[in-house]
């Protein structure tokens, strides 16, 4: 086994979901391949060359149409990593992203948690740089 490359964000529809990933959140659409059945390949991730992404899949059953905005449970489900928390952090609010507490300190570095169109938990987080490196 070499890496992780992606996870599968379960959205209520496609165009929805790229509209906030890409438009609000600042993603960027790395691939979006039609698929029989009226699905869709849809790739969404920090940057073009990032090489893990999140594929967005399109809920289809009453099960999967009920994990929408809950995959972990309420508990944070995906970090967003920044180099100027900042920057970022005024930039997503001015976007209108819901920050759930105001941002704090922790032993490794600046974190808010914010919410997705979906209800997901996130992560904003700028790492300190760890002692000794």
């Amino acid at each position: 086994m070499r890496r992780i490359s992606q996870i599968a964000l379960v959205v209520r529809d496609y165009d929805e979901a790229l509209a906030w990933y890409v438009g609000v959140l600042g993603l960027v659409c790395q691939e979006d391949t039609p698929l029989a059945g009226g699905k869709r390949w849809v790739r969404v991730a920090p940057a073009a060359d990032s090489a893990f992404s999140l594929l967005l899949a399109r809920a289809n059953t009453p099960e999967q149409v009920s994990r929408i905005g809950n995959q972990a449970g309420g508990r944070v489900f995906l970090f967003l990593e920044t180099d100027h928390f900042a920057r970022d952090h005024a930039a997503l609010t001015a976007r209108g992203v819901h920050f759930v507490e105001p941002p704090r300190e922790e032993p490794y570095g600046t974190v808010c948690v914010f919410e997705d169109l979906y209800r997901n938990r996130w992560d904003l987080i700028e790492r300190r740089p760890r002692a000794g490196a």
